[in-house]
């Protein structure tokens, strides 16, 4: 498993499921916490998409929050690629 520290970017690997105190290698900053969280969403009611969990007020901060479960989208793993790349990228397709 794969989590992307939502405080300075770095990809950390996981083989079982983060605990309460893991933190990131790079930043040392914890990792369970609401922004890493696969339920974190900024346009729901506490921030969390899990109706039963507990409100947490600090989301950057580590949590014991029982329903935390690491956000493994890719979308959110990869970084994103410049403009001019993705025009290159598109411009090489199109032209002959």
């Amino acid at each position: 498993m794969q989590i992307k520290c939502s405080i300075c970017g770095n990809i950390e690997d996981f083989s079982n499921n983060i605990g309460f105190r893991d933190e990131c290698s790079k930043c040392k900053s914890s990792l369970h916490i609401c922004k890493n969280c696969a339920f974190y969403s900024e346009t729901s009611y506490n921030e969390c998409k899990e109706p039963q969990a507990d409100r947490v007020l600090d989301k950057e901060k580590a949590n014991y929050c029982d329903y935390f479960k690491a956000n493994e989208n890719l979308s959110n793993l990869l970084k994103t690629q410049s403009k001019e790349d993705v025009y290159n990228k598109l411009n090489s397709l199109f032209s002959k």
